[in-house]
């Protein structure tokens, strides 16, 4: 099984206590931030843009995993500063050309992930398998902090597993996002799930001096 990994959700981050915070996640290992990029339209709220990209590039070495809630992000994917080591999340209902928005991807050498709603069938995915490295699966709807899990997602993360070994594309990472609690964490592991978005559910909870101690924990849920 694929390693399991971490992706720090920055929208649940302190900015007063930003340089600190990732500072904890060099020391100890986390694999990614994740940046919830948010444009008032395809999700209701705003999230974090070019500018915020920009600038926690120049604090920390830690690889990014863009989760793009915007609409036609093929047109954007220039504005961003895309690295070779970042993962960039596509949401299926974004765009009305999937495929093509994950082409536009393919020069810039980063992991290409298609990111699929609690609500969009797991059929989505059948035509454009050969065109990703991982799948992000929302566990709650986007564009908020804090939710609960959709129960009905449990069981697509299973069927999402099962689909990829019977298409032979085992090679496809699984990422869940959304109420990544170390319980939640280390039942979606048995699934086949390995980087996980931790947020205010895990990683986050309490202040800044909990993050090294909520970090451990949550290693353990997913080793």
């Amino acid at each position: 099984m694929r390693k399991g990994e971490i992706s720090a959700s920055m929208m649940c981050s302190d900015l007063v206590n930003l340089k600190e915070t990732l500072k904890i996640f060099e020391d100890e290992g986390v694999e990614y931030l994740h940046i919830d990029m948010m444009d008032g339209i395809f999700v209701p709220n705003f999230g974090l843009g070019v500018d915020y990209i920009r600038s926690i590039r120049e604090l920390t070495s830690i690889p990014l995993d863009l989760h793009m809630m915007i609409k036609d992000p093929e047109y954007k994917f220039q504005w961003i500063g895309i690295k070779e080591t970042d993962i960039v999340s596509v949401h299926y209902e974004s765009t009305f050309q999937v495929q093509r928005a994950l082409d536009f991807l393919q020069p810039y050498g980063c992991k290409r992930f298609l990111a699929i709603n609690p609500a969009t069938p797991i059929s989505a995915l059948e035509e454009v398998l050969d065109y990703i490295d991982g799948i992000n699966i929302l566990m709650v709807n986007p564009g908020f902090a804090g939710q609960k899990m959709v129960p009905s997602t449990v069981r697509k993360v299973q069927k999402i597993s099962e689909m990829l070994r019977g298409e032979k594309h085992t090679d496809i990472i699984m990422e869940v996002d959304g109420n990544i609690t170390p319980e939640n964490a280390s039942m979606l592991r048995q699934f086949g799930a390995s980087i996980f978005v931790a947020g205010t559910s895990s990683i986050f909870k309490g202040g800044i001096e909990h993050y090294k101690n909520n970090i451990e924990v949550l290693r353990r849920a997913i080793a």
